[in-house]
């Protein structure tokens, strides 16, 4: 009998204890709100990347990567309106000094029956002085005003101080895909519509609300931009609603444990917009975007550049700037998903709990681990290991008993152990143990890759 019971806690515990995410700088004192991914953790979050990218760039028709710098011309985000429009309001306990979001303070006051999205700031004020909204770390009851905080790390280019000029760190991924339009049409000779992809870094100065590796400073964005001519777009925003929905699904996630969410507030860009919301530990929250950016990013950067962003269709000659259909994931969001919907506490007929991550095999950070029954098997063992490196991320492990070694595979999330013992040698046959059903089953060694190939595919 299998029961749901995840909490963030257990989350960091387990990530800690297996290797999958530990807390930053850890040895002195930690660092808030960064976190480190251990040898599990990495393997995990690139298996999720390549599940993305093989989903969005490799089987599309008509889509291309592109790694654009993560420091870019200050130019591109006065154009972009991250100078002047993207901060945070944030209050200040007088009390205790410690700094909050105004709008994070309101959706826990009200367990997320108000949306601050909607209001102004003006408006913020007035809920938390009307609802007494008290401060969640002293009690007290004493904010100041709200002010705005401009999220973007700022940094300095130049080797003394009169050559230095402002640059940022670049707080999305989008507008490298933006600014490379042109480039990516012309090189791949692209006809409209076509996508652009990536996969990078972002960093946000903001308060985080410490929910694990849910909103962090520093994180890594999946994003693809959808470029289209104007008429065809709220099609496309509806087939890449779509198709963003079916890749959770394909990732093993629950359809109950998601849910669309339309935007009450567009940006100023967008005409259309949504979230794809999932149930984590600590609720309902944002996990990725769809929007229908319309032709704002590509017509500022042909205003702020002066350069032109116009697209010639080959056939009829006809010039326009297109439309952008912006799909975007954050991946560390995206593995926090992961191991929510992944943890499971199993009560087995003897009564004991085996904790099990049950990921979707082309996630998990291994295959199969390779286990010989005894030590002195251990010769085998790892000639079977050596063949399957080539094809597969394995691992191994002869350190105490077979429960105890699939016990630690289970935690892990490994969906196949592979056990060498005696009749192995007698007829070169191995048993195979099934993470989730804990069945096993006799496999000749040479059919061991292909039965691999076919059950950790995506």
């Amino acid at each position: 009998m299998a029961t749901k019971a995840v909490t963030m806690e257990k989350l960091v515990a387990l990530c800690k204890a297996r290797g999958i995410i530990f807390p930053g700088s850890e040895i002195y004192g930690g660092m808030g709100n960064t976190w480190d991914y251990g040898p599990v953790g990495v393997e995990i979050k690139n298996n999720i990347k390549r599940a993305w990218w093989k989903r969005f760039v490799q089987e599309s028709d008509n889509s291309f990567g592109v790694d654009a710098a993560i420091l870019m011309n200050a130019r591109v985000w006065e154009a972009s309106g991250h100078t002047t429009s993207f901060s945070d309001p944030k209050m200040d306990c007088k009390e205790c000094k410690s700094r909050h979001r105004a709008d994070t303070l309101i959706e826990a006051h009200s367990k997320g029956k108000v949306n601050p999205d909607t209001m102004t700031n003006a408006e913020m004020e007035a809920y938390i002085q009307e609802h007494q909204v008290h401060c969640p770390i002293c009690g007290k009851f004493n904010w100041t005003n709200i002010r705005t905080f401009n999220l973007m790390f700022e940094t300095s280019r130049g080797v003394t101080d009169e050559s230095q000029n402002k640059i940022y760190l670049r707080p999305e991924t989008a507008q490298g895909e933006f600014v490379n339009f042109l480039n990516v049409q012309r090189t791949t000779r692209a006809k409209v519509p076509f996508g652009i992809a990536q996969i990078g870094k972002a960093f946000r100065n903001e308060i985080t609300p410490g929910n694990f590796i849910f909103r962090t400073i520093e994180f890594e964005q999946m994003e693809h931009q959808w470029f289209c001519k104007e008429g065809t777009d709220s099609e496309y925003y509806a087939e890449f609603k779509s198709k963003a929905w079916q890749f959770l699904l394909d990732l093993s996630f629950k359809p109950e444990h998601l849910r669309f969410k339309d935007h009450d507030k567009l940006a100023h860009y967008a005409k259309e917009a949504c979230d794809i919301q999932y149930d984590f530990p600590m609720g309902w929250s944002e996990l990725n975007g769809i929007h229908n950016r319309t032709d704002y990013d590509l017509s500022r950067h042909q205003e702020y550049s002066g350069k032109t962003m116009t697209y010639i269709d080959p056939v009829n000659g006809e010039r326009f700037i297109p439309y952008v259909i912006e799909y975007s994931i954050g991946a560390d969001r995206l593995m926090l998903a992961a191991l929510s919907e992944a943890y499971d506490e199993e009560t087995l007929e003897n009564g004991e709990v085996r904790n099990v991550m049950r990921f979707h095999p082309a996630i998990a950070a291994y295959k199969a681990a390779v286990l010989p029954l005894q030590k002195n098997l251990a010769p085998q063992a790892k000639e079977l290991l050596a063949k399957l490196k080539k094809h597969f991320n394995v691992t191994y492990d002869e350190a105490g008993s077979i429960g105890k070694r699939y016990r630690r595979q289970d935690e892990i999330g490994t969906p196949y152990c592979i056990t060498i013992d005696f009749d192995t040698l007698e007829n070169g046959t191995v048993t195979v143990r099934d993470r989730d059903s804990m069945d096993q089953v006799r496999l000749d060694l040479g059919g061991v890759i292909a039965f691999l190939t076919e059950k950790t595919a995506f």
